[in-house]
């Protein structure tokens, strides 16, 4: 990891930017509905800036950890006292405003995610694999070992014809099944001509000639048009969280800690893209708000997705649920996700040393 103060600041002002448009979109519908909003907090302890608008109920304010925010909303924990004649506290306001207020803060971390997307694929471009001719593998007992091609050789040329990537390979071998070819491949800087002979090998859209490699990819940014940056930005949010409910799945099929990244694995991941290209550091920054909206939409207590449930069930049987075992299931919830997520941020610290 590069250490510099200067991609560690942008990390972690990256990471603060997607939990302050999560609270934002809490705040915003709060105040839509006419809830009393008292604070706005940006970071966590002893507040180094306070602002409260004139005529406002709500005191936006900076903490010296310039890590997470919060909203508090009026009456919006169980265990306040609650005066049922207050119109602008939370529980009074009808389950529709409710509901829209706390699905706010992920929808708002999927819309940065959708604006993001647009301007990067119009501006710096988005990030997408690009094979090259270099060899990543070589198949065991296929023509490529046989003829003794080795692992980061660069075919660059099948009997006269160059090849820069997969699908000059793929045009090249085509009609040589059986036939000895020479292929042209650079070695440590040496051009090298060896004699393979592709063999038929059945794909899904039909049988075509392979030597038995696999070449490598890298990463390329590429910019599109208005009309496609905005069909990708209605559709990425949708195929990454496919992705990333599927990696849950797996998860859990499989449990793997390593998968799973705290603050700290997080701020990591964008100080090294930095070092990459702006364009990586934004594509991060999507990857992460698409992941903080989807995570705050699991069904899990003290989660926006545990409250969700519990407006799910008045919704279906028309009552509330109790309030003191709504605040009980937070509360556990709550207490069992720091837990874990002290236990990843640990893990995490140990394999930055």
């Amino acid at each position: 990891m590069d250490f510099t103060p200067l991609n560690v600041t942008f990390a972690i002002l990256g990471i603060s930017l997607l939990v302050v448009i999560h609270e934002a979109g809490h705040y915003l519908a709060a105040r839509a509905f006419g809830m009393r909003v008292l604070k706005f907090s940006i970071g966590l302890g002893k507040p180094i800036w306070k602002y409260q608008p004139k005529g406002s109920p709500t005191t936006f304010q900076v903490c010296m950890v310039p890590l997470l925010a919060y909203v508090q909303i009026d009456g919006m924990n169980p265990a306040d006292d609650v005066d049922p004649k207050d119109p602008e506290l939370y529980p009074n306001k009808g389950v529709f405003g409710r509901i829209v207020t706390i699905f706010a803060g992920p929808f708002a971390n999927y819309l940065a995610a959708s604006l993001m997307i647009f301007v990067l694929a119009q501006v710096g471009g988005l990030p997408e694999p690009d094979t090259t001719n270099r060899v990543a593998m070589v198949t065991k007992g296929s023509p490529a070992q046989i003829a003794k091609l080795r692992q980061d050789d660069r075919v660059i040329e099948v009997d006269g014809h160059p090849v820069a990537d997969y699908e000059d390979l793929v045009a090249a071998n085509h009609g040589r099944e059986g036939q000895p070819t020479p292929y042209v491949v650079l070695r440590d800087g040496e051009r090298l001509t060896l004699m393979l002979t592709p063999t038929l090998r059945e794909f899904a859209d039909g049988a075509r000639p392979v030597i038995g490699i696999q070449l490598a990819s890298e990463r390329v940014f590429r910019t599109h048009s208005m009309e496609e940056a905005g069909t990708r930005a209605l559709s990425y949010p949708l195929l990454l969280t496919i992705a990333n409910l599927e990696g849950i799945a797996q998860l859990i099929r499989q449990p793997d800690p390593s998968q799973v990244k705290s603050v700290v694995g997080m701020t990591k991941m964008l100080s090294d893209s930095i070092r990459i290209a702006p364009q990586q550091y934004v594509w991060y920054l999507i990857l992460i708000s698409i992941a903080l909206g989807l995570f705050n939409l699991l069904p899990v207590p003290a989660l926006d997705g545990g409250r969700l449930a519990f407006l799910a069930y008045e919704v279906i049987t028309r009552r509330r649920a109790n309030e003191r075992v709504e605040a009980a299931v937070h509360t556990v919830g709550l207490l069992f996700l720091l837990g874990v997520l002290a236990l990843v941020m640990v893990r995490d610290v140990i394999d930055l040393t």
